[in-house]
């Protein structure tokens, strides 16, 4: 993961601030001597290490999209599952910044064995790892959440495993007794699979959480997302949709068994369906319970003003890079945007920098030139299009017109109602080249089935991917490879591309042994991509939240999209939040 999941919905409602004046680029940075206050503790712990016990409440103004493991792969949820309610053969050290994308065992003794050329895994689980009822967690457990990843009424879900075990092309789930021989499990601590090619990043993909434990007993089909049960510190005590979701200490997890996850807190409380206003405005103020608080979503642009120039509030500001990039994706599969010479006119008509201004400036952003974040280009993007930050308005307009549409185009686009802002910025400028766009905004809890319904949905969407760890190929094939798009429930090629040189490509690439040789092919496809416009890369956030006086152990992490670590937050003092 690095995650390379689904990006995380953001619920900061962009709207224009005083820290991201018009024009302004990402390389300008915000505050005194030229340093970024919104980075000032990146890649630091704040509050120090928590004390054991207390309340943590979590302020959002949304639901969950998925719990159930088998179907989370967005990454506010990811980090949420897999660091309180369930367990993965690999996961994440918990660490902040960079440093968090370490890969360490976690139900798994080591991270696997590879043989046959590394299209044989095998992983040998810890013994004493117990579910929240006491029972033993098995490596049947693991297979058959594997399995059940491939319902098709359990969308949503990462898809490592319909992509490389051996003998999952048709495969529909575990129901009627149907089970899948690429993944073995000799006895209850030991479990294989089998891929169809060699995959050698394959320990990266079980940090997963298909590759978490369910029991076959407690499915309850599409309903287990309202109660998973639980192999990690925590279980859950009640969860009422949209409205409150509680969890306590799963009293059978055993810390001798697990070193990433730390279980601060007695409980954790999500109150949803606030107004992000009134989040981010409760947090700064940081008074009675609020101390004891955090945020779900970002921190929204507009209320920068009220953080940035506050040294006290801003000791309490983390902003660490979501290393996800933004994207207007376009439906290339019909028209208008099956000609390349339109999706090119997009690229072109698209003033980054407003959508910049949008999103709270450069103090929370970074414009992106291409695909794949910095991370995976050591660094810093590559700039193949040269085309300017704010657009070159007349080459879209030319563009249009030699694609025979010289008076402009009309398009509808969804967006999360989150990136509202952004997509008025980037309907504005559109517009100034005769694409005209109409806006559907749609709830982050049902945004992403929303847009995976191909039939359906909007010619153009505004969503993202992230690399669930630093390798191209957990980013270009996702976004771009169309041989895995799914009529419902579709992730990551939401622009529907489908084009066989690229895939061929993606093949050769996948088919490298030599790392370095893979890294620079993945890069130079990037640009190759890139010139065909199935998508414009807008931008890459930060993850701002600000905390309350009472937390501690607190972090952004890489490896989640720069959120908060569930694993290791706590309070400074617990007695104080009690009761």
């Amino acid at each position: 993961m690095k995650k390379r999941t689904l990006i995380a919905v953001a619920t900061a409602l962009a709207a224009t601030t005083a820290f991201g004046a018009a024009g302004c680029s990402a390389s300008k940075s915000q505050g005194s001597g030229g340093k970024n206050p919104a980075t000032a503790n990146q890649g630091a712990v704040v509050g120090g290490t928590p004390q054991k016990g207390g309340t943590l409440t979590v302020l959002s103004n949304q639901d969950f999209t998925h719990l159930d493991p088998a179907r989370n792969w967005v990454m506010s949820d990811m980090d949420f599952g897999t660091r309180l309610l369930y367990r993965t053969l690999v996961t994440y050290k918990a660490a902040p910044g960079t440093a968090g994308g370490e890969l360490v065992p976690d139900l798994a003794t080591d991270l696997g064995t590879p043989s046959n050329g590394t299209k044989t895994w095998t992983f040998r689980l810890k013994k004493g790892i117990k579910y929240e009822d006491g029972t033993p967690v098995t490596a049947q457990d693991i297979k058959y959440n594997v399995e059940r990843s491939f319902s098709p009424d359990l969308p949503g879900g990462s898809d490592y495993a319909a992509r490389y075990l051996a003998g999952a092309e048709g495969y529909q789930g575990p129901a009627q007794g149907k089970h899948l021989d690429s993944i073995k499990t000799p006895d209850d601590h030991t479990i294989v699979f089998e891929l169809r090619k060699p995959f050698a990043e394959f320990p990266n993909a079980t940090v997963m959480p298909n590759f978490a434990p369910t029991p076959k007993e407690k499915d309850k089909g599409p309903q287990y997302d309202n109660r998973p049960f639980s192999s990690g510190p925590y279980k859950i005590e009640s969860y009422e949709r949209g409205k409150k979701l509680v969890l306590v200490r799963n009293t059978h997890w055993a810390a001798s068994t697990d070193a990433v996850r730390k279980a601060y807190p007695d409980k954790l409380v999500v109150v949803m369906g606030l107004k992000a206003n009134q989040i981010d405005d409760r947090l700064i103020a940081s008074q009675g319970p609020d101390a004891s608080a955090v945020s779900w979503g970002a921190l929204r642009p507009e209320s920068a003003a009220k953080v940035l120039p506050n040294a006290e509030v801003r000791k309490r500001l983390i902003a660490e890079s979501t290393n996800c990039t933004d994207m207007v994706q376009m439906h290339t599969g019909r028209a208008p945007f099956n000609e390349v010479k339109v999706r090119q006119a997009v690229q072109y008509a698209l003033d980054k920098d407003s959508v910049l201004t949008a999103s709270g400036g450069p103090a929370f952003n970074d414009l992106s030139t291409a695909y794949m974040p910095a991370t995976l280009f050591d660094g810093k993007q590559p700039d193949t299009l040269k085309i300017p930050a704010t657009g070159d308005v007349e080459k879209a307009k030319q563009l249009l017109k030699e694609a025979g549409k010289p008076d402009g185009v009309e398009t509808k686009m969804t967006v999360s109602t989150g990136d509202k802002g952004r997509a008025e910025a980037i309907q504005q400028s559109l517009g100034k080249a005769g694409i005209k766009v109409t806006i559907e905004t749609v709830d982050p809890s049902a945004f992403y089935a929303t847009i995976g319904d191909t039939k359906n949905r909007t010619d153009m969407v505004y969503t993202g991917w992230c690399p669930d760890y630093p390798s191209g190929s957990t980013f270009l094939p996702f976004v771009f490879d169309g041989r895995f798009i799914k009529e419902k429930g579709n992730s990551g090629n939401h622009s529907l591309f489908r084009d066989k040189p690229t895939m061929r490509r993606m093949d050769d690439i996948a088919a490298m042994t030599d790392a370095q040789q893979a890294d620079a092919a993945w890069r130079k496809l990037d640009g190759e991509i890139l010139a065909k416009s199935p998508a414009v890369p807008v931008l890459v956030r930060r993850w701002p939240l600000v905390l309350g006086t009472n937390i501690a152990g607190a972090y952004g992490q890489t490896s989640f999209g720069g959120q908060l670590d569930y694993a290791t937050v706590g309070l400074k003092a617990p007695a104080k939040n009690q009761g």
